[in-house]
């Protein structure tokens, strides 16, 4: 199942080890998985498995169960019940006021009211607002003094410049009291193998994924700076782990989470507090995709591609990729309550995670296996 391992490429072992020096307990040829490459494997994901029942807080009943399952884990990670655990929450929540972008559906919309149940003050960016649109109609229909929605486009700088002036101007204490949170989670998606998508397509999503996540915290940071807040910038599994056929989503979500890493190293000193969250397949509980949207943004890659592109790999190979898709689409969970959960844990707690990791149980440990070993072992579990 496993290409050939090379012990003596392992850290601290001494080279020239070779498969003549093991004892020979098989034939010559047969494949076998070597002891030390299970011990690599359990040895590399044992602490952040260990970890997942704190920092994916809906999965704490089923990691529970699994740890018990591993002996090996708690014996490699004895520390693990004594680190940092869920804290207490932040004071005064109520005078806290949140810029929330992306609120027109999905994790923005539900966010926005998780929180102003929680007593904050919500500004909550709608791209389609002023087209009486989307969910700003329906948070404005709350009638509330703490839900206020504000035109967003976070890929047109003049309309970020106008939400900041109004935002200000609402603020009880710019100066010293600013805005304690903003949530960059405005975003789109998208799908495609390399070939199949058009440079116009990587840059859409890059204007809106990376580029409007940074126009917006330079915009506001300010503000946060002297809050001395918290940044939540919403990335993906994705962001940590690339899939095929999903290119323009992956390329932006990695810069989102170096940016993020950035931003925290430089914050560190003002006290500013920058979190990352990673949800995994909540597709089924947003806007992004129905079987309708998938098939028309099919249909239209596949009358642009060029003839060579069409020719070489022929329609059959093209559906079949778009059916995938639509399998991982229909998949995902509709539930986004870890999602809203996470952020909110890292607005409130007074000491947030650097990163969040909502998603179940099957992608977070592919996200451990991909991230923390070898390239010829995840590739051939799970790519290839």
């Amino acid at each position: 199942m496993f290409p050939e391992f090379r012990a003596d490429h392992l850290p601290g072992r001494r080279a020239g080890v070779t498969k003549a020096a093991r004892k020979p307990n098989q034939e010559s040829g047969a494949a076998e998985t070597p002891p030390m490459a299970i011990l690599l494997a359990v040895t590399r994901i044992a602490q952040p498995l260990a970890r997942l029942a704190l920092k994916a807080p809906h999965c704490k009943d089923v990691a529970a169960t699994s740890l018990r399952l591993l002996p090996e884990v708690q014996a490699m990670a004895p520390g693990w019940r004594s680190q940092r655990c869920y804290a207490t929450e932040v004071d005064e929540i109520g005078q806290r006021p949140v810029l929330i972008t992306g609120c027109d559906s999905g994790f923005g919309f539900s966010l926005a009211k998780f929180l102003h149940g929680k007593g904050f003050i919500i500004y909550a960016g709608c791209l389609l607002k002023e087209q009486g649109r989307g969910g700003s109609k329906d948070l404005d229909n709350m009638k509330s003094d703490r839900m206020r929605t504000v035109q967003l486009n976070v890929c047109d700088s003049e309309e970020v410049g106008r939400a900041v002036d109004y935002i200000t101007s609402n603020l009880k204490d710019p100066e010293t009291g600013g805005l304690w949170g903003l949530v960059n989670n405005a975003g789109i998606s998208t799908f495609g193998e390399v070939e199949f998508t058009s440079m116009d397509t990587y840059k859409e999503v890059a204007e809106v994924n990376l580029w409007g996540t940074i126009r917006t915290t330079k915009a506001f940071l300010p503000l946060i700076r002297r809050a001395k807040g918290r940044v939540v910038n919403i990335s993906s599994m994705m962001g940590r782990m690339a899939n095929p056929a999903r290119s323009p989503y992956c390329i932006t979500k990695f810069g989102v989470e170096a940016f993020s890493d950035c931003l925290r190293y430089e914050m560190r000193p003002h006290d500013v507090k920058v979190c990352i969250v990673e949800p995994g397949n909540f597709i089924a509980g947003t806007s992004l995709y129905s079987p309708e949207r998938i098939q028309s943004i099919a249909d239209k890659m596949w009358d642009e591609l060029p003839e060579i592109v069409r020719r070489d790999y022929g329609r059959k190979y093209f559906d079949e990729q778009i059916a995938k898709m639509e399998s991982y689409c229909s998949s995902g969970s509709s539930d986004t309550s870890p999602v809203v959960e996470s952020i909110g844990h890292a607005l409130t707690s007074t000491t947030p995670y650097t990163r969040y990791h909502p998603m179940d149980y099957y992608w977070w440990l592919r996200m451990q296996v991909m991230t923390h070993m070898p390239a010829a072992i995840s590739d051939r579990l799970y790519i290839y």
